[in-house]
C-alpha cells in the first residue's frame, strides 16, 4: 500500500509532563501522543518532532510528522463524509486526556514525503515571560511566567542580546551531547518590557541545542540583576565551554511558539543540508 506522510501541529502545557521524549514510567508529551495514535491506528506509530522540549517547557506551535498506510489514513473517516484530516483531529481530541486538555492537536494535513518535521525546519521561535518584582506577578499567568525576586535592569538585558546574533559556537550556553554540534545561527534575540510590566524575550534560530534558550535567559538575568558585568554574554560566547557558571532560567516561562518551513519544492534540499551539519536532535 502507498504510505502517506502526515503533519500534526500541536500545543501543550509542559507543566503536566516530564518533557517531550518518551521515557519508561514517566508521563511525557510524546508518550501520550503516541499512545493516542496507537489507539486510533491500532498499532504503534512513530512520530518525528521538530524540537524536543524540556520538562515544564510549553509549546504553542510544535510540529511532528508520522507515516501511515493510505488505507489507515482514509479509514479514520469510518466511511463518513469527512476528510481524514478532520477525522483525526476529532478522534485525537477524544482520546488525549480530554479532562485535562494539556495536549491539543490543532491541525493535521497530508504533506509531501520529503517533509521532515525536524530536518526540514528553517527555524524555531521561542518566547520567555519573566515577572520581576511582586507587583508584576499575575497569579492567573503563573503557569507560563517565571517570577524573579527583584526588579531587573531591562535596558542592560536588552543590550546583551544584539552581539549574539548570527552564526556562532554556543557551546557555553548548551549542555553538550555526544556527537552533537553546538554551532547555531541565532536570527533574533530581544528582551523588552510589555504594557503589563512583564519582561518578554523572543528568540529565533535555525535550531537550539540542549538548554540553549534557558541558559541564554539565565545569563541575561544575571546581568540584569547585577551579578555579572555588562558584556558577560559576549564574554561567554568567546569561550564555548559548558561550566558551572551557567544558570538555567526556570522552564515554565518558556514557550515554543512556531516552527518555520520552506516551500514544498525546497523541503528535500533543506533536510539534506540539515542532516549534513546536525546529526543529533535539537532541543
Amino acid at each position: 500500500m502507498t504510505d502517506v506522510r502526515i503533519r500534526l501541529d500541536l500545543a501543550y502545557d509542559g507543566g503536566a509532563y516530564r518533557g517531550w521524549a518518551a521515557q519508561p514510567g514517566l508521563r511525557t508529551v510524546e508518550g501520550v501522543l503516541t499512545d493516542a495514535l496507537a489507539t486510533l491506528i491500532r498499532r504503534p506509530v512513530k512520530v518525528v518532532v521538530a524540537g524536543r522540549t524540556d520538562a515544564g517547557v510549553h509549546a504553542r506551535g510544535q510540529v511532528v510528522h508520522l507515516d501511515l498506510q493510505r488505507a489507515e489514513w482514509e479509514g479514520l473517516s469510518r466511511g463518513r463524509d469527512i476528510p481524514p484530516q478532520a477525522a483525526i483531529l476529532r478522534r485525537l481530541a477524544g482520546v488525549l486526556a480530554p479532562e485535562e486538555g494539556a495536549v491539543v492537536v490543532r491541525a493535521a494535513a497530508e504533506v509531501p514525503p520529503t517533509f521532515d518535521a525536524r530536518f526540514s525546519a528553517l527555524s524555531r521561535s521561542y518566547t520567555y515571560r519573566l515577572a520581576d518584582e511582586r507587583a508584576r506577578r499575575d497569579p492567573l499567568r503563573r503557569a507560563d511566567t517565571a517570577w524573579h525576586r527583584a526588579r531587573l535592569d531591562d535596558a542592560l538585558m536588552a543590550a546583551e542580546t544584539s552581539g549574539l546574533l548570527g552564526l556562532h559556537d554556543f557551546g557555553s550556553f548548551c549542555r553538550p551531547r555526544e556527537r552533537g554540534t553546538t554551532i547555531r545561527e541565532l536570527h533574533e534575540f530581544s528582551i523588552a518590557r510589555g504594557e503589563d510590566g512583564v519582561l518578554t524575550a523572543r528568540l529565533t534560530a535555525d535550531a537550539f541545542c540542549h538548554h540553549m534558550v534557558r541558559a541564554l535567559i539565565g545569563a541575561a538575568v544575571d546581568v540584569g540583576e547585577g551579578r555579572r558585568e555588562p558584556g558577560w554574554l559576549m564574554q561567554r560566547l568567546g569561550t564555548p565551554e559548558w561550566d558551572s557558571a551557567v544558570r538555567l532560567a526556570a522552564p515554565h516561562g518558556l514557550v515554543l511558539e512556531s516552527v518555520a518551513y520552506p516551500e514544498a519544492e525546497r523541503l528535500a534540499a533543506r533536510a539534506e543540508q540539515t542532516r549534513a551539519t546536525r546529526p543529533t536532535s535539537p532541543a
